[in-house]
């Protein structure tokens, strides 16, 4: 059940969840049966899904051709030799390119089952100490990326400063100073993404912290968390 009498803040920070996927089955299901009779939170989720509908080419879909699973099995599959022999059966030119295609498709397989599985998606929406949504993140195992979805300037003289603290550190990691346009990408080798990670925006100097720790107040904060369907 959606709580009733909930603020502005609290409904827009619930349709952003909502269209992002960060919800759990069961809150997701009650905020879609919500949508059908409050139209202040349809409007609120329609809002977010417009705003947020230029950044799905920070997650480009990766789906497996269709049929794959298929044409191996079918390719494991091997043809039964000819009774003349296996010698003669082996030299059949023919016969020799199917056993080759066979232990292709065998090879395939094998790289596709033992390949690690990626690692999974995480997101969070950054919020003001209003509990305004400010900035998108998105981590993986390709690195980090932020994105803003309403274009905030650092103040004039000083600079943006991209935070991250995992859970259990006993202090953030600087992933650098957010440029102008609001986009920053981060490689994995900076840190490694995890569900429970605080990322953090402060004010600095032009330059940076001089100290490598955050010197300036805490403008906006959010935990990743895993996106639905990872």
């Amino acid at each position: 059940m959606i709580p009733p009498g909930m603020t502005p803040e609290e409904r827009e920070a619930l349709a952003a969840e909502y269209v992002l996927g960060t919800l759990e089955a069961r809150e997701a299901a009650a905020v879609a049966a919500a949508l059908e009779h409050d139209a202040a939170l349809a409007e609120a989720v329609a809002a977010w899904e417009a705003r947020l509908a230029p950044l799905t080419a920070l997650a480009p879909p990766e789906a497996p051709p269709p049929g794959l699973w298929d044409r191996i099995a079918a390719a494991l599959d091997p043809a039964p030799v000819a009774k003349r022999g296996w010698l003669a059966g082996l030299l059949d030119p023919w016969r020799m390119g199917a056993i080759g295609g066979t232990a292709l498709a065998a090879g395939l397989a094998a790289f596709i089952l033992l390949r690690p599985e990626p690692e999974p998606r995480m997101m969070t929406v950054l919020l003001s100490e209003r509990d305004q949504p400010a900035w998108l993140v998105e981590a993986d195992g390709g690195g980090l990326r932020l994105a803003s979805l309403n274009p905030r300037p650092a103040p004039e003289g000083r600079a943006l400063q991209l935070w991250a603290l995992p859970q259990g550190a006993t202090a953030p990691t600087s992933l650098g100073l957010i440029p102008a346009e609001g986009r920053i990408s981060v490689a994995p080798s900076t840190i490694r993404p995890s569900p429970g990670m605080l990322i953090e925006i402060t004010v600095e100097p032009p330059g940076g912290s001089p100290t490598g720790r955050p010197t300036g107040p805490i403008l906006f904060i959010g935990r990743l968390a895993p996106a639905a369907g990872t």
